[in-house]
């Protein structure tokens, strides 16, 4: 195994479209969603321990989310957790995570990732990311890997390549735009097209190459994080980063980066990716009994006359659903949400109606 290998592993987000079951003290990738004995994070963290020693896997998130990483993941070391004392988006913690990485090893090559994506070929997964990472180790370019649209989905952001490769590989392609979630009849037209992929939001460089492209790109937030490398892996570092984030702008590496480098290449691929985004992704690729439904877990729920349901209990509780069709029913921490399935966009803004009215005790 590579010793230069790293992993960033960004587990900060909040999962508020999986609510109630996802809650703000205790987020989506902190839960088993399909039964299965492991949390979201907890299998992203296996997938990497084959590309990357153990000791080369950081995990940034927020501070309030430590204790939980550290019960979910005991063989961390407090020196691999980026604790984040606020939300800045995307940008601010890689830029922190990489100049920590660079500081340990100049000649890091970095895969940053989400904790709570599915990857159902493992075997594909890690062929990507170790072929994406020995180009990244050999030229200055910023790499993020595209999967290959199986619908013209409106949920996923998209990237169109060209013909134009890299000279050392030739599967890995020059992106020629980023396109945020696109109307449906533009998300057909891409599919068309046949040069459009889905953005995973994982991303492969050398420390040298995405310092460099902050210090163009994104200097000012270069400069705070560059100022920490006497402390970085010391135990004066978190005081420095609470200093740092407040200086921080919120803005996503996407828009930061990505859409505005000139080095920026694609690797198409295929691993059964798949972002968990909504409810409708977990019933995508949970078991369904004949008639359609996804229960979760299913010792005693019982469903007469119901089909195409989304149903997720806790386990000592007994739920009868007749004549429910295509539905989401999900219970959590004393709050029950019953909901179309065609209707969960607008779970996002029931959470923040809830907030507005019952404070954060519900959220």
């Amino acid at each position: 195994m590579n010793k230069n290998n790293y992993a960033l592993i960004m587990a900060g987000g909040v999962g508020s479209r999986f609510w109630p079951v996802s809650r703000t003290e205790f987020p989506k990738q902190f839960i088993d969603f399909f039964g299965v004995g492991k949390t979201l994070i907890q299998s992203t963290y296996e997938r990497f321990l084959k590309i990357c020693p153990p000791e080369n896997i950081f995990i940034v998130t927020n501070e309030i989310y430590t204790d939980i990483i550290k019960e979910q993941l005991p063989a961390i070391s407090d020196n691999q957790i980026l604790a984040e004392p606020i939300m800045r988006n995307t940008a601010p913690c890689i830029s922190y995570g990489s100049m920590k990485i660079a500081q340990l090893n100049p000649d890091a090559t970095i895969v940053v990732a989400p904790s709570d994506h599915t990857i159902t070929n493992q075997d594909a997964f890690v062929e990507a990311i170790e072929h994406s990472l020995q180009a990244a180790a050999q030229n200055d370019v910023l790499i993020t890997l595209g999967i290959k649209p199986s619908r013209p989905d409106t949920g996923y952001g998209y990237i169109q390549y060209t013909d134009n490769t890299l000279k050392s590989d030739h599967l890995i392609h020059k992106v020629k735009t980023f396109t945020e979630k696109p109307n449906l009849e533009l998300a057909k037209s891409f599919l068309q097209s046949g040069d459009f992929l889905w953005n995973a939001g994982i991303f492969i460089w050398s420390a040298r190459s995405i310092n460099k492209a902050f210090q163009k790109h994104l200097p000012d937030m270069h400069e705070i994080f560059y100022q920490g490398n006497s402390v970085f892996n010391t135990t004066l570092e978190q005081e420095f980063i609470g200093a740092a984030y407040q200086q921080c702008t919120n803005i996503s590496i996407d828009f930061g980066i990505m859409e505005k480098a000139e080095n920026v290449y694609v690797l198409p691929a295929d691993f059964g990716w798949s972002d968990l985004g909504t409810w409708a992704s977990i019933y995508d690729l949970a078991e369904h009994d004949y008639v359609g439904n996804a229960v979760i877990p299913s010792e005693k729920v019982m469903m007469f006359n119901s089909s195409n349901c989304m149903v997720n209990v806790p386990k000592d509780k007994l739920v009868i659903l007749q004549d429910l069709h295509d539905y989401i029913v999900v219970e959590a921490s004393n709050t029950l949400l019953i909901c179309p399935r065609s209707s969960e966009q607008s779970i996002k803004q029931i959470v923040a109606d809830v907030k507005s009215k019952f404070g954060t005790q519900y959220i």
